[in-house]
């Protein structure tokens, strides 16, 4: 397995990819500074605390269907990563998350409205980068925007009819959208040709929705401290997710009782341990991860028409990490 968490990666893309990430990294954290001190202390709290940089890895990757990584194509990566970061400012704030990546969130830290405004500042920070990358990359990300917001929204206010299809057009919006531009922005930047941009935002789309569904996955079947996360989390928070949505659509009156448990946070580590031995043996678990390999062979099956390459493998090798790492 690479160090990129990307199965048989060739070794000069890999050494091409973690050049390029080693840039981004340095520009975000140069990037993320403002007039005083505080602030750039509290912008570059996350940041500093490291995370998957999927989303810069992905628009690295989709450069390289055209001329490769460039500053322009550094400049686009760091646009999502900070997009990505503001978001989870404002996430955190909403959720009323104490953690985030190990360390304390910023509304924990400081307040609601630090970590609000630092969102806010973050936001900033990424347009003035995409000033330099043209109308059409402004264009693109305020549409993203627009379908991060909508996604969020629509979670908070809850769906009519089919939860499992108001969940995955959530999943979609909130997460899908952000990756689908990352493969774009590398596309698009790097100077592929316009058919090739579309595929790859397909697949974005696709392979963004999957890793969403790979972590409810995980938050149910993983062992504690296995993957990162501690299971239960979602359960502790009362929050909706694929394999608790299967079980709340089941019409077995068996399930009536663990439909009860789950329509509301879980606060007793009893109860959550119960429950997490529950659903591990219900059909549920097995439902969903069968949802998640439709949206991972779905992503696969988006690259058919892209020319035969190390970019290709790698992205297709992608889907089978995010499969792997929810088993």
């Amino acid at each position: 397995m690479s160090t990129l968490g990307i199965p048989d990666l060739a070794p000069e893309l890999e050494s091409a990819l973690i050049a390029g990430l080693a840039e981004v990294e340095e520009f975000l954290v140069s990037h993320v500074e403002g007039e005083y001190p505080f602030i750039t202390e509290a912008s570059r709290h996350l940041a500093l605390a490291g995370g998957k940089r999927l989303r810069p890895l992905i628009t690295l990757l989709s450069s390289q269907f055209g001329k490769g990584i460039s500053e322009d194509v550094i400049k686009a990566a760091v646009v999502v990563e900070l997009t990505h970061l503001a978001t989870l400012y404002h996430d955190d704030v909403m959720d009323e998350a104490p953690l985030r990546r190990g360390v304390p969130s910023a509304n924990a830290k400081w307040d609601n409205t630090i970590a609000i405004l630092t969102g806010d500042f973050l936001f900033a920070k990424a347009s003035d980068l995409l000033a330099d990358l043209g109308p059409e990359a402004v264009r693109l990300q305020a549409r993203t925007f627009e379908r991060l917001v909508t996604g969020q929204i629509m979670e908070s206010v809850g769906g009519e009819g089919d939860q499992l299809a108001h969940y995955l057009k959530v999943v979609a919006d909130k997460t899908g959208s952000l990756i689908a531009t990352s493969a774009r922005f590398g596309a698009m930047i790097g100077g592929a040709s316009s058919e090739v941009v579309e595929t790859l935002t397909t697949f974005g789309e696709l392979i963004g929705v999957a890793f969403q569904l790979a972590d409810d996955v995980i938050d149910i079947a993983s062992e504690s401290g296995e993957s990162g996360k501690t299971p239960g989390t979602d359960l502790r928070e009362g929050v909706s997710t694929l394999v608790t949505l299967h079980v709340m659509a089941s019409s077995n009156p068996a399930d009536a009782a663990l439909k009860e448990i789950l329509s509301q946070p879980i606060e007793d580590e009893k109860v959550v341990a119960e429950v997490l031995a529950e659903l591990k043996a219900h059909p549920a678990l097995e439902i969903s991860r069968t949802q998640l390999s439709e949206y991972s062979n779905g992503a696969k099956a988006s690259l058919k028409t892209l020319p035969e390459s190390a970019a290709k493998d790698a992205l297709m090798s992608l889907c089978d990490a995010i499969i792997e790492r929810s088993s």
